[in-house]
């Protein structure tokens, strides 16, 4: 279920709906499917899209029982506006390889939801982070690494936070929808780091720019494009705003917890 499916699939059981996912055991799968009201991808995509509908395609076109579907998408389908903003009314025009799986996977996970007349959302997600997965677990653990690029700046969301937008998605099944939730502040990267190793005590590791050749082609790539996310359309149309409104918020959580 990975790190997204875990907090969704708790969040749903907290609210009295079954909930059931699937990590590697293709074999299980079809069972679960069968019945299934709502189905949530959080899959990465390869050359060819993605690799879940394409083992369970026919057991979700038969499904009786489907009314919605669900694709955890990226913004890096949005090329770099340098520093502008994006929203859902944007053009997801971004030509790289990461963009194109993205892009053709929402096409699938789409056009199975309209053969079938039923619901579809596509979520386009900034960073995610929370409990086990943010700044303060990588410097404890030696691998943050302290990245500068002037004038970079992106947002990010608490994972607890996609749960909630993604229950609410579920909750208002539009036909293709398409949905940004993020945060409220769009932050350097050092900045969360910073502000992370003064709540827990440790050093800043070295600063390293952006385009330096000991970083990895991918991490380069991360770091190449600038772009704010307005989430007015989301949180409208979701009834939904996040509750940790900016990183600190979130990293004062982990902290704690």
């Amino acid at each position: 279920m990975g790190y997204a499916g875990r907090h969704v699939a708790a969040l749903l059981q907290s609210l009295g709906v079954a909930c059931s996912g699937t990590v590697r055991n293709v074999a299980v799968a079809p069972e679960v499917i069968r019945d299934a009201e709502a189905v949530l991808c959080t899959v990465p995509p390869d050359e060819d899209g993605d690799p879940v509908l394409r083992l369970l395609m026919k057991q979700l076109r038969d499904s009786a029982s489907l009314r919605w579907v669900g694709y955890l998408s990226s913004t890096a389908v949005y090329a770099d506006r340098e520093g502008g903003w994006v929203d859902e009314q944007s053009d997801a025009d971004a030509v790289d390889e990461t963009a194109r799986r993205r892009l053709l996977a929402e096409r699938q996970w789409r056009a199975l939801a309209r053969d079938k007349g039923i619901a579809s959302s596509v979520f386009r997600l900034p960073g995610l982070y929370g409990r086990g997965r943010n700044a303060l677990v990588q410097l404890a653990e030696g691998r943050a690494r302290h990245v500068v690029k002037p004038g970079l700046v992106f947002n990010r969301l608490h994972v607890e936070d996609l749960a909630t937008a993604v229950v609410a998605a579920m909750r208002r099944a539009e036909p293709e929808a398409l949905y940004l939730p993020c945060d409220d502040e769009a932050a350097a990267p050092q900045a969360v780091l910073a502000y992370a190793a003064a709540l827990g005590g440790f050093e800043m590791p070295p600063a390293v720019a952006w385009d330096d050749p000991s970083l990895s082609p991918a991490l380069r790539r991360f770091y190449a494009g600038c772009k704010r996310i307005d989430s007015r359309g989301t949180r409208e149309a979701l009834q939904w705003a996040p509750r940790f409104a900016t990183y600190r918020e979130g990293l004062q959580d982990a902290f704690r917890g």
